[in-house]
């Protein structure tokens, strides 16, 4: 894959922003041309190889600016491979993981969103001063594993590469794995 890949980023207090400006960097480091951009801004993705869509998990809902961005950009999306990732559980703990993936691809599934070919789940940031009542009650925690953030930014690259190649998703060679 040789072009410039989005990543649209969808964030209310700004940790899903420092994501996206982490996966570009490591995007970049593996040779690949990136750049972010908040998800409400952008009015045309014709001109990318690729798109990142990232938002943040609230109240069991993606943010609705990452869902206006797919269904806004879905025909192009279509198009292009995709991955998205989701922010939101306060732990990275199984259960937590699993059911913010759960919200997740209820929202995709709701936005009509096109099959992605990585999605990921990163942990959440709670940050008390920037909360309203009765949140701003909780301990402040931070639960990003900037490890995996960096290390998912590698395969996303390979599974553009593949979908750019019209080789098969990494969701589908998941599948295909003898267990």
């Amino acid at each position: 894959m040789g072009g410039s890949i989005l990543i649209a980023y969808a964030t209310k207090h700004g940790s899903t922003r420092e994501v996206a400006e982490t996966l570009q960097k490591e995007l970049e480091e593996l040779g690949l041309e990136a750049e972010t951009a908040p998800a409400a801004e952008v009015e045309d993705v014709s001109s990318y190889d690729g798109a990142i869509v990232g938002g943040s998990l609230y109240m069991g809902r993606w943010h609705r600016d990452a869902v206006r961005f797919l269904r806004r950009h879905h025909e192009l999306l279509a198009k292009l491979p995709l991955a998205v990732f989701a922010m939101g559980p306060r732990t990275t703990a199984a259960h937590d993981v699993d059911e913010a993936r759960a919200q997740l691809e209820r929202s995709l599934a709701k936005a009509g969103a096109p099959a992605p070919a990585a999605i990921a789940i990163f942990g959440g940031v709670i940050d008390p001063k920037q909360l309203r009542f009765p949140l701003n009650r909780l301990p402040a925690s931070d639960a990003r594993d900037w490890e995996s953030i960096r290390a998912w930014a590698s395969t996303v690259a390979q599974a553009f590469g593949k979908a750019a190649n019209g080789g098969a998703t990494l969701r589908n060679e998941l599948q295909e794995t003898p267990r």
